[in-house]
């Protein structure tokens, strides 16, 4: 839920606050395999997440050159699926979006760059999650137009944990 909240009368400076809620959870084992979903989910700091593609071993596939740490983890707002079939009649599951956490009530496109907490988990927003051209093959909808101003979030894991579904995303300043 976005809303402003006061930084102080005596400083006068409006901060935005905000809180959300986990609503579902995917592990993707490899590029081109379903999704597969979890209650919990365990992130590694500085490695990604357990049993997820790019901690297992070497990835083939479309991104899997790049070394970024910024994809250990990414997200995506529940309210993109709700828009996505109210505006173009696309109705995208939370395991076909290809994104490891889906939530609810976070303003993932203004978290670039900042850091806040997922569940007991530290994150840093490193950019924005552009889908590829490929989802289209592996869902076999026409999504990526309807996508491409609607992305997820990659996300540096600062301090590991456990995340659950129905945990709390808040920021952490």
């Amino acid at each position: 839920m976005l809303d402003t909240i006061s930084a102080g009368a005596a400083q006068g400076a409006a901060q935005l606050g905000w809180t959300g809620v986990v609503r579902f959870l995917h592990l993707v084992p490899r590029a081109f395999l379903p999704m597969r979903a979890a209650e919990t989910i365990t992130l590694v700091a500085g490695k990604g997440i357990e049993g997820d593609r790019y901690m297992i071993g070497k990835e083939e596939g479309f991104y899997s050159h790049k070394p970024e740490e910024g994809r250990q983890v990414t997200l995506f707002e529940l309210e993109t699926l709700v828009a996505l079939k109210r505006d173009a009649g696309i109705d995208l599951g939370p395991e076909e979006h290809r994104r490891n956490v889906t939530v609810e009530g976070v303003p993932l496109n203004h978290l670039v760059g900042r850091r806040f907490w997922l569940g007991e988990t530290l994150l840093e927003a490193t950019r924005l999650s552009v889908p590829c051209r490929h989802i289209e093959e592996i869902t076999g909808k026409a999504i990526f137009d309807p996508l491409i101003n609607r992305s997820g979030l990659n996300c540096k894991i600062l301090q590991g944990g456990i995340v659950r579904i129905g945990d709390t995303v808040r920021n952490a300043a």
